[in-house]
């Protein structure tokens, strides 16, 4: 490679590097590209990087154990649509002091993820019925200091439910947090008939259940019937980094019983559950499928342009290379 050209660009980043590639602003950096063969010193090229500017405008996320799926999502989409924005994940030991953070810096959006979808209602200023209406929030929109919390976990989740042409029948849903909130309602919105929480929680549990006209247990071995004909996981059982990321989240005979099993957990995109329940050869939803849909609705809402559902799954890509 010539001295002082571009390094080569991979999935919409430049070699070498994490950084997103951008159109050309005003600024050059120096930066280490690493050639592909295995061996092979660096050698360090000049490249052009969108600058950032105090127009800027910054949206992040704030998750008990972050990853890059959603910067890179972001960010690859800001490059695409040349805007002017920059996207950037966080966790938080104070939830309170960090949603006072996007109002008072003017974080333009913020996602959120668990534990905190529940707890940050009560600091924002307005539950739209997407939010209101489910008791979780996942996404928070700052208008000018106005905080207004949505929830497109539930657009995801009910869009899936379709283009997998999941049959209407039983169904079993395992958690009762803000995630489960969110697919026990997009089931129900969607036609799916009573169906049963699985949730260890004697409060939460049985509420969320009520709400929704199901029944609640609080282990899958008390289900009468072995549960329903799509099983789906809203718990962090199975997500990368946990305490319980080599744990199946349901017992194999609730796997075997289920004609199609969904699991909300993203990262990583094949969870035990999902390797359990395609070596049964089942049909299976994974959560790389739903954190890509809400995030495209949150794009569409920090920045308001809505990407082609190619730029979407482009970007989906690109987030999990």
């Amino acid at each position: 490679m010539r001295a002082n050209a571009p390094a080569k660009t991979l999935g919409g980043h430049w070699a070498g590097t994490g950084l997103p590639r951008a159109p050309v602003r005003h600024g050059v950096v120096r930066i280490e590209c690493r050639e592909s063969a295995p061996g092979t010193a660096g050698s360090w090229h000049d490249v052009a990087v969108r600058d950032i500017t105090k127009d800027t405008s910054l949206c992040i996320s704030l998750s008990a154990r972050p990853t890059n799926i959603g910067t890179r999502f972001h960010n690859h989409l800001y490059e695409v649509l040349d805007l002017d924005f920059i996207y950037k994940a966080f966790t938080t030991t104070d939830i309170t002091a960090a949603i006072g953070g996007v109002r008072a810096l003017g974080i333009r959006g913020c996602a959120v993820s668990m534990p905190w979808k529940e707890d940050v209602i009560a600091l924002v200023d307005e539950m739209t019925p997407s939010a209101a209406a489910i008791h979780s929030v996942n996404t928070i929109v700052n208008d000018s200091g106005r905080l207004v919390a949505y929830n497109t976990d539930f657009i995801a989740i009910r869009t899936l439910l379709d283009t997998h042409e999941v049959p209407r029948t039983s169904c079993a849903v395992l958690g009762a947090g803000g995630m489960a909130k969110a697919c026990v309602a997009a089931l129900k919105d969607a036609g799916f008939g009573p169906g049963t929480v699985i949730a260890r929680n004697p409060t939460s549990g049985p509420a969320l259940a009520e709400q929704y006209g199901w029944s609640w247990v609080a282990n899958a071995s008390e289900l009468p019937d072995g549960g329903g004909t799509l099983l789906l996981n809203a718990t962090p059982v199975g997500m990368a980094g946990g305490p319980a990321e080599n744990d199946l989240s349901a017992p194999m005979e609730l796997i075997e019983a289920a004609t199609t099993v969904f699991d909300v957990v993203a990262f990583p995109s094949e969870t035990p559950l999902i390797k359990a329940a395609r070596a049964a050869g089942k049909p299976v939803i994974s959560g790389a499928e739903v954190i890509a849909l809400q995030a495209a609705e949150q794009f569409a809402l920090y920045t308001g342009v809505r990407p082609t559902p190619e730029q979407v799954a482009e970007a989906a890509r690109i987030s999990r290379a």
